[in-house]
């Protein structure tokens, strides 16, 4: 593999921080061209000296504080301005609504998507026009984007990131197109699983943060309990594969070691296994379609273990549910869903409403949604349409909620 140069978005997150440890294990394949973040200046500070990026872009704050913060950082390694190691490091700085754009617009070879949230949609464009290979963490900017997205990606220019989407790209390699009979979709349980819906009425917010597998963010640690993540994921195959809804089938494996199946025409399966981290769906969005050397720990298969597998309790958990309907329904509906969600999550940890209360709501918007607006009302075809609906969403969730 050619040497390749990278920008990273959301580099001071989950992703984005394992991405810059797997591209410090391989220098001679990666360089970092650019990095953004949303207002975490002493860390991006941080890394930009550390990987020596020419642009550096952050959401909020000020071109001065992020100057402050690289010159301090760069002065205690040895490195400012009367360094014996070198010249003053003095890299491009972006502040603003849109650093994350600008730093997806450079012309790296890769654009890592790693940003949280459907304002990740216009630098995944950006990208795209800019004819980088898309390595997508940040799954929402395709799902609300939808066909918009589909439309500016040449093919195979979108690389997921996702660990389902991960594994499911790398066991279609088993077969061609028109021998996958469907996709199946592993799914942890989250922390509730298998809890009654009368079970769930009292759970807390702690509760609902402590995934048994993964330490993410507050946003997507609650959709993996309430199975949002799920429904968006199943969305995300859709759209990713060009699979039908009903082809793509979720099972519940608590210990995430299968992170995805692909089911073939002949009644064969192929899964990808591994441990339930990121580093190799993180790494293979780098460099597919090859692989790096010695990225994470293979299973251990001297070891005793077992395995688990369940069908998905609908009736507890309907988030995957009411997710093939908005994404059966196309248009700007899995924009609403997921606006919806997000503000539905908030009011859950301040304390405004209970757990089940999130996908309730979420639905009652989207049934507003379906009956106050036609197709001619948001377009889905640019990316002002689909960002009205986002926040027509957004309103009416707190109106369903009182907010």
């Amino acid at each position: 593999m050619t040497a390749r140069t990278v920008s990273l978005l959301g580099s001071t997150g989950s992703i984005g921080t394992q991405a810059l440890d797997v591209i410090g294990r391989n220098p001679d394949r990666f360089t970092v061209v650019a990095i953004s973040a949303g207002s975490n200046i002493d860390l991006i500070a941080r890394q930009a000296v550390d990987f020596d990026v020419p642009l550096v872009a952050v959401a909020s704050g000020s071109p001065e504080d992020v100057r402050s913060a690289i010159g301090a950082y760069a002065a205690s390694l040895g490195r400012g301005s009367h360094a014996l190691r070198g010249p003053a490091y003095a890299p491009e700085i972006v502040v603003g609504e849109g650093a994350a754009e600008a730093a997806a617009a450079i012309g790296a070879d890769v654009v890592l998507n790693g940003i949280t949230g459907s304002i990740g949609l216009r630098p995944t464009l950006a990208a795209l026009a800019a004819g980088s290979t898309l390595a997508l963490a940040n799954k929402e900017s395709l799902i609300i984007g939808g066909d918009l997205v589909r439309s500016a990606a040449k093919p195979d220019q979108i690389v997921p990131v996702d660990s389902e989407h991960s594994a499911i790209a790398q066991s279609l390699r088993g077969g061609r197109a028109e021998e996958v009979r469907r996709l199946v979709v592993t799914a942890s349980g989250g922390p509730f699983r298998g809890r009654t819906r009368d079970e769930l009425k009292d759970v807390t917010p702690e509760q609902a943060l402590a995934h048994p597998n993964f330490s993410m963010g507050r946003v997507i640690t609650t959709n993996s309990a309430t199975l949002v993540n799920k429904g968006l994921e199943v969305i995300e195959a859709h759209l990713l594969f060009d699979i039908p809804y009903d082809r793509i089938a979720v099972v519940v494996h608590p210990q995430q070691q299968i992170h995805s199946m692909v089911e073939f025409c002949d009644g064969s399966t192929i899964a990808q296994m591994g441990p339930p981290r990121m580093l190799v769906p993180i790494a293979l969005g780098l460099s597919w379609p090859e692989r790096l050397d010695d990225v994470d720990e293979p299973c251990d298969w001297t070891r005793v273990q077992s395995w688990d597998f369940a069908p998905l309790d609908d009736e507890a958990f309907p988030a995957v549910r009411l997710a093939r309907r908005v994404g059966e329904a196309g248009e700007t509906f899995p924009a609403v869903y997921n606006a919806a969600n997000e503000i539905a999550v908030d009011a859950f940890h301040e304390g405004r409403i209970g757990f089940v209360d999130i996908v309730d709501s979420v639905e009652r918007v989207v049934d507003a949604h379906a009956s106050a607006h036609t197709g001619s009302d948001f377009d889905a075809s640019s990316v002002e349409g689909v960002l009205g609906a986002d926040a027509w969403a957004r309103g009416q969730a707190r109106c369903e909620l009182g907010l």
